[in-house]
């Protein structure tokens, strides 16, 4: 829910467990008691998606068991390892950090991981205000940081089932050319197109791709985006890494952002949602503003972290 800040200020010395998303700057003002928050001014509330420098998205976490923890690029690897055995784990994680990079590339690999629920976000900025910094908060601690991840690690009461869920509009164009990648990581220069080696941006250039759709790589059955950022001097910048020995194709094209969204929400069951995120570029390129994700209420993000980092996809969890 979009609340003012004395609200949420209500709320944090009521005691109760919060994760926040909003401006770097009512943040860092609210007091300190049981909650984390991340940076965005990008929202879906009930009422549509929203853009707002002067109220804060807030979900209450009513869990008894919990604990907060920071990570830096030295021990992220324990995120899973410090997550409850029933639960689930927020982490936020400041863009474009080295933390952010060293869990982009190596989650998959950490101990527990599939194990434990870990789901989060990258936080981020309003991209029309220049000056901004992304940022999480530890709000126990009251410490804010541009350059470390913080968690709430929630513990399910007994007999309940958590399951964190993905919503990707996106899938494989079955007729585009297999795309393979010798080097790893955020910036690529060169792939393999059908066996040939050449250029990224020239395979980009060449074929008049739109880089508003995502590369879609193939984990055992499931499509994984990685999201385009820039091109600069031939190196192609993307918002997630990509990983020697998987499949990537881009995306098939789709007509409409909104009914691929509704289309795939209106089956699911979200009575007992407990979480939820959606991609920036889902936000800008779907035109999002002031049209309702129903049943989906949430910070939008400069990354969705469901396990490992995705992108342009809708993350959930819920708690049944």
């Amino acid at each position: 829910m979009l609340l003012t800040f004395d609200e949420v200020s209500k709320k944090i010395a009521a005691g109760t467990t919060l994760h926040i998303a909003a401006t770097e700057s009512l943040l860092k003002k609210l007091p300190t008691g049981n909650w984390v928050g991340g940076s965005t001014e990008y929202f879906i509330t009930k009422d549509g998606g929203k853009v707002s420098g002067d109220k804060l998205f807030v979900t209450e976490m009513p869990y008894d068991n919990f604990s907060f923890k920071t990570y830096d690029a030295n021990n992220i690897h324990e995120i899973a390892n410090d997550a409850f055995d029933n639960g689930f784990t927020i982490v936020i994680v400041p863009f474009d950090s080295v933390v952010h990079k060293k869990y982009a590339e190596n989650a998959a690999e950490y101990e527990n991981m599939f194990m434990r629920n870990v789901v989060g976000w990258v936080s981020g900025i309003n991209l029309s205000i220049a000056g901004q910094t992304p940022i999480s908060v530890c709000g126990k601690t009251g410490e804010v940081f541009s350059d470390k991840a913080v968690a709430l690690h929630l513990e399910a009461p007994e007999g309940k089932v958590v399951s964190v869920n993905i919503v990707n509009i996106f899938e494989q164009d079955a007729d585009a050319p297999l795309i393979e990648f010798e080097e790893e990581g955020f910036e690529i220069t060169n792939c393999i197109v059908d066996g040939k080696k050449m250029l990224l941006s020239d395979f980009i250039k060449e074929n008049n791709i739109d880089t508003k759709m995502p590369l879609v790589g193939e984990y055992s059955g499931m499509g994984i985006n990685v999201s385009f950022k820039s091109i600069e001097d031939g190196v192609v910048n993307l918002y997630a890494p990509v990983f020697k020995g998987i499949k990537y194709k881009m995306a098939k094209s789709i007509s409409c952002y909104e009914s691929e969204f509704d289309a795939r929400l209106k089956s699911l069951d979200t009575a007992e949602k407990a979480f939820s995120c959606n991609c920036i570029l889902n936000f800008l390129y779907g035109e999002l503003e002031g049209k309702n994700i129903d049943g989906f209420a949430g910070p939008i993000t400069f990354g969705e972290i469901a396990y490992q980092l995705v992108n342009q996809t809708l993350v959930y969890v819920t708690v049944s």
